[in-house]
């Protein structure tokens, strides 16, 4: 008996012990939607779109111009992830901000945990940089507009079949006045999915 399970288990190892883990390289612009919830291309499309929005806004030209040729610094703020499933929105954000960046349109000042380490870094330097190359403190840009978002699905589910829309809005508001500069809205991601009986 002992003898038997030994062998079975001896086999058990050498076949899985045979299994391969294969990997293909794909296109990045090649449209994979393997599992129907959010991916890269859906990313794109995303950020595509309210990127345009944004910097086509004639609110948003028409503040840039308010500010007399300075151009206009912004900081991400929170972009909040209220879907059923898990999204890491830090990619939406990076991509927009990178993209309004390079136009020249907009600087940007870091935020967040960006912002924090850099502050403890400054206050290190006080005390253990020579005073002729230690930054200075107080001298952080103040940033004149935050970047806030969110990302909500609503999915229709009957039967095995189910529909998942994304609904990413971005907003750009006045730090000072509150008032929003943008609003921006992508309702363009909509998935038909439909899984093997009992496997929803």
């Amino acid at each position: 008996m002992k003898k038997t399970a030994l062998l079975i288990l001896v086999i058990f190892l050498l076949l899985t012990g045979c299994a391969t883990t294969k990997v293909t390289r794909v296109d990045s612009n090649k449209q994979t939607d393997l599992s129907g919830y959010w991916n890269d291309k859906d990313v794109r499309i995303v950020c595509e779109s309210l990127i345009n929005d944004c910097l086509s806004s004639p609110r948003v030209n028409q503040a840039i111009r308010a500010m007399g040729g300075k151009t206009p610094t912004v900081i991400v703020g929170n972009f909040r992830n209220e879907s059923s499933e898990h999204i890491d929105t830090a990619i939406i954000t990076s991509i927009m901000e990178t993209t309004i960046f390079n136009t020249g349109k907009m600087d940007f000042v870091a935020g967040g945990a960006a912002r924090e380490a850099l502050r403890a870094e400054r206050q290190d330097q006080q005390g253990n940089a020579s005073e002729e190359t230690a930054a200075a403190l107080a001298k952080e840009t103040g940033a004149n507009f935050m970047l806030l978002g969110t990302v909500r699905t609503i999915v229709d589910r009957l039967d095995n079949k189910s529909v998942r829309t994304y609904f990413v809005s971005a907003e750009l508001t006045s730090i000072e006045t509150n008032q929003r500069i943008w609003m921006g809205q992508n309702t363009e991601i909509k998935k038909e999915i439909t899984r093997p009986k009992n496997k929803l």
